[in-house]
């Protein structure tokens, strides 16, 4: 059995360790490697799991630590890699049987920062719905990935493998994308900590294209320390990404969580959608917790309409049939049904409607600019309601109402139209069925530093991290 209590220290924490030789990597691999074994056949996180290769990487890396080379920040740290970016020599499928035999020849800059420059060692690649396409993680090649505080519920996607990896103490942290919510939604719904930076934070050098403007790498965590040392290993710009930023931020040490004197704004429903009820109890909590700290909270009304969700869902559209489009004739009937609908809705756009987006998403920006000039950042719920069930899709809740209210899970896309802004998913509380809530915070362009220290104000206030799934 797995050491449980190995299994949930941060990362911060085991470099720490490592470094002054208190623990070996070796240890630390072998015991996550034991709670994959636990955790995986019955929540379905894990896609690929390298049991030689990370233990020999472990015994490299104590073996750096003996001869007092220098060690980078993660040295030793087992972490995992979704199955969506590319890992050189290892099959990345997109949770698809389009890509079922795909192996890359080269690693994404993300996984290089993160294993041969900061030392973290991959142990694993972690599932994703069909081209992470959805807010479940249910793909046709690897099926059902499960909640793990209540395993007939969603994780939440598209990288719920990697939430439910670290939500259980599989791995301390994982990498996520994050293209309309797939990192802050598993977040959300997994009980931890999920980061969207600004955009080009950390390159994104996945894409057929390198001016997409909605998508984003980021950090699943325990705590917001641990997303912090994430985040400071794996940004600062790369000419395989064009858009990527130049200047670094200065995330060399923890955060201190002070928030006294900083000014938020706070809107629980977006001026459009559905909350459930427990989840506004529980972000109101969390806001109240940061006034508590010495921050002033005022409710504001963005003026949002619904029409700026389905603009994305038609960004999104669009995304899918330029990026697999080429896929569909050969794997139609082997692709999931949601994803051939989109990319058919996609192949159908006019292009000038397409452009017309862009008018669209300066008028929502333009509503939350003078939210965001005038507060140090801005709050609202990650998503609407508790974990749905498994087996149901996000067409279940993009139908109108009679209430006139909208439906959806997710208060996560919107700001992937706002993209330079970075948005940060940290718990809020669990609702009395013991499924986790979450608080979105979302700070001005480029500020993720600032982000992180309003996470960590509330984590002083509201610790989560010492709670653990039954599982």
């Amino acid at each position: 059995m797995a050491d449980l209590e190995l299994c949930y220290t941060p990362a911060a924490v085991l470099a720490e360790r490592i470094r002054k030789k208190q623990i070996s990597p070796v240890e630390i691999v072998t015991n996550a490697l034991a709670r994959i074994d636990e955790v995986n056949p019955k929540l379905n996180c894990f896609a690929f799991v390298y049991p030689e290769e990370a233990i020999a990487l472990a015994k490299k890396a104590e073996q750096s630590v003996m001869k007092g080379e220098t060690l980078g920040t993660l040295h030793g740290v087992p972490l995992a890699i979704k199955d969506l970016t590319p890992t050189r020599g290892k099959r990345t499928t997109l949770g698809s049987f389009a890509f079922e035999h795909n192996v890359p020849t080269y690693d994404a800059t993300i996984v290089t920062r993160l294993t041969k420059q900061a030392g973290g060692i991959m142990i694993g690649k972690t599932t994703t719905p069909e081209f992470a396409y959805s807010s479940y993680t249910e793909s046709p090649l690897w099926g059902i990935t499960r909640n793990p505080w209540n395993a007939g519920r969603t994780p939440g996607g598209s990288s719920g493998g990697s939430g439910v990896a670290v939500a259980t103490g599989c791995v301390p942290i994982a990498e996520g994308t994050d293209m309309g919510g797939s990192v802050r939604i598993p977040a959300a719904w997994c009980g931890i900590v999920g980061l969207k930076p600004s955009l080009g934070r950390i390159p994104m050098d996945i894409l057929p294209s390198q001016f997409d403007t909605i998508s984003h790498f980021g950090p699943l965590a325990r705590t917001t320390d641990d997303a912090r040392l994430f985040l400071d290993a794996a940004q600062g710009a790369d000419d395989r990404d064009i858009m990527s930023t130049v200047a670094k931020l200065d995330l060399s040490k923890p955060l201190d969580g002070n928030v006294k004197g900083m000014n938020f704004a706070l809107d629980i429903d977006l001026s459009c959608y559905y909350v459930h009820p427990e989840v506004e109890k529980l972000v109101r909590a969390a806001a109240s917790a940061l006034q508590d700290a010495g921050a002033t909270i005022e409710e504001v009304e963005l003026d949002w309409p619904r029409r700026f969700n389905d603009m994305w869902l038609e960004l999104w559209a669009v995304f899918m049939s330029a990026y697999f489009g080429d896929r569909l004739e050969k794997y139609r009937d082997k692709m999931d049904p949601n994803v051939v609908s989109l990319i058919e809705r996609g192949n159908a756009m006019p292009a000038t409607h397409y452009k017309r987006l862009e008018i669209e998403r300066t008028e929502q920006w333009n509503r939350f600019r003078p939210v965001i000039e005038k507060y140090d950042a801005f709050l609202c719920p990650t998503m609407a309601i508790p974990a749905p069930p498994v087996g149901g899709d996000d067409n279940d809740f993009y139908a109108d109402r009679t209430d006139g209210l909208y439906h959806g899970t997710d208060m996560t896309a919107l700001f992937n139209n706002l993209a330079p802004c970075p948005a940060l998913s940290v718990p809020a509380g669990w609702t009395e069925e013991g499924l986790p809530a979450a608080l979105q915070v979302v700070a001005r362009r480029g500020r993720d530093d600032v982000a992180l220290r309003i996470g960590r104000a509330l984590e002083i206030a509201r610790p989560w991290a010492d709670r653990r799934p039954p599982i």
